[in-house]
């Protein structure tokens, strides 16, 4: 019998395959790579039985007959979603919680350059200035966090550790661990009035764009900051950019854009208490080991015949 054909259409796809070969799965699969920018041929798409890529030209998985399962390498899968090509019946799974560690950190570091005051030093560092400067604490603020996900979980235990107050919103309103108060969806503005750091993670979703308008905006206090590490289509950019001119917040840091790269004529370049992160957050120089233990588990689970890890929901976007 014909071994599946797994077909890793991206660049860098040496660790993925390693990752197949080291499992063990080299004598119950065949595996073929083709670069992010090239076409495989017709014979591949016929027979390609589960596929690793960031997203195929459209039409191409209506080329794929034999194909059962596709793994994304993000964990946001929105462009997937929106494809039409992709038959209801095919199971795609998502890089959801390969972010916990980087993603966390990244956020922590954002907290820190809001609070401290190291972009200022180095500044006085290149003039030959001595200044002394006085940083605020984390400690006693109240974070906020949107989307209790496996990140913002993460997130609240390294914050709770720094003696941070956490509160956040999740379907479902389960318990999370260092979470003062988990709220539902409904909960939203509780969280908005009591944060003095609000961390958005929520997944794009018809429900979640331009999730942070004027109104919302209004619900936070004047001192709290906006850090965006969750998707560019949550914030509605010219509500942000009027809040931070108008005093109705104190300022953001955002990693995420509608557009990536964030155009040179944007207005979020010019604003004083808006920073541009050039989406770092979920960036780690092991990365696609990370991933490519996920697609080993997954390609495990299917020449099992079981349920696959991550599984998106179509309803929920996610």
């Amino acid at each position: 019998m014909t071994k599946p054909l797994v077909l890793l259409w991206t660049d860098g796809a040496e660790p993925y395959a390693r990752a197949i070969a080291a499992a063990g799965l080299g004598d119950r699969l065949r595996v073929e790579i083709v670069p992010r920018a090239g076409t495989p041929d017709e014979a591949m798409l016929a027979e390609a039985a589960a596929l690793l890529s960031w997203g195929p030209p459209p039409g191409t998985l209506d080329r794929m007959p034999k194909l059962r399962f596709v793994q994304a390498l993000t964990a946001g899968v929105e462009h997937w979603l929106a494809r039409a090509d992709l038959r209801e019946d095919l199971p795609l799974s998502c890089a959801r919680g390969t972010h916990r560690v980087q993603m966390p950190e990244n956020i922590l570091g954002a907290l820190f350059h809001i609070t401290k005051p190291y972009a200022a030093i180095a500044a006085d560092n290149a003039a030959q200035r001595w200044t002394r400067r006085v940083s605020s604490t984390l400690a006693g603020k109240t974070l906020g966090i949107l989307g209790l996900g496996a990140i913002g979980a993460e997130l609240a235990r390294k914050a709770a550790a720094l003696e941070m107050r956490v509160v956040g919103t999740k379907r479902g309103m389960a318990e999370v661990p260092h979470v003062a108060q988990v709220f539902g969806p409904e909960g939203t503005d509780d969280v908005l009035a009591q944060s003095d750091f609000v961390v958005l993670l929520l997944p794009a979703t018809p429900e979640t764009e331009n999730f942070m308008n004027a109104a919302r905006l209004a619900k936070m206090q004047k001192t709290a900051w906006l850090l965006n590490f969750g998707r560019g289509a949550l914030i509605r950019d010219e509500d942000l950019i009027a809040a931070v001119r108008e005093g109705t917040i104190a300022g953001a840091v955002l990693d995420v854009f509608r557009t990536e790269p964030l155009p040179s004529n944007h207005p979020f370049w010019g604003e004083e208490k808006i920073m541009v992160l050039p989406h770092i957050g979920g960036l780690h120089p092991q990365r696609d080991e990370m991933v490519a233990a996920l697609l080993v588990e997954n390609l495990q689970r299917f020449v099992d015949g079981r349920p696959l890890s991550q599984l998106v929901d179509r309803e929920a976007g996610y």
